[in-house]
């Protein structure tokens, strides 16, 4: 008898759907903030707004991978997220220990607390999650 590979389970079932639609959220929170502030006041905070317009990129991409869906789309997302806790967790203690870098605030600022602290928790939460989705192969039968 041959062992029958599982389907990849899809990312935006279940909590994966709760996911997608924070990093939606986080996405044009990001982006139109950004936009505006680029847009309107650059000089002030050119760093900040450059970071708060990379972190609605790096948000887009996420939101992109998880409704996409498979395998490798997983592996992707897990990258990411682990590229964004480690921005969120640089950016953001760098905003605590040299406040003066950053005239104005960035999305990742003091970990995300102009957000509720969602910009530590998402990434924290979708690790969880696609950590948790991996599909598991069965092994060679006895």
């Amino acid at each position: 008898m041959t062992a029958v590979e599982e389907k990849p389970g899809r990312l935006i079932s279940g909590p994966g759907m709760l996911l997608v639609w924070f990093y939606g959220v986080m996405v044009v929170g990001a982006v139109s903030r950004s936009a505006y502030q680029i847009a309107t006041d650059f000089g002030r905070a050119p760093l900040a707004y450059s970071l708060s317009a990379v972190a609605g990129l790096v948000y887009g991409f996420i939101t992109y991978t998880l409704v996409r869906g498979g395998e490798t789309a997983r592996r992707v997302a897990l990258v990411c997220c682990a590229a964004e806790l480690a921005g969120v967790l640089i950016v953001g203690t760098w905003t605590v220990v040299e406040p003066s870098a950053f005239p104005d605030a960035t999305v990742w600022s003091d970990y995300g607390m102009g957000y509720v602290f969602i910009p530590v928790l998402l990434p924290l939460t979708a690790l969880y999650w696609l950590r948790r989705s991996a599909v598991r192969r069965p092994g060679p039968e006895a």
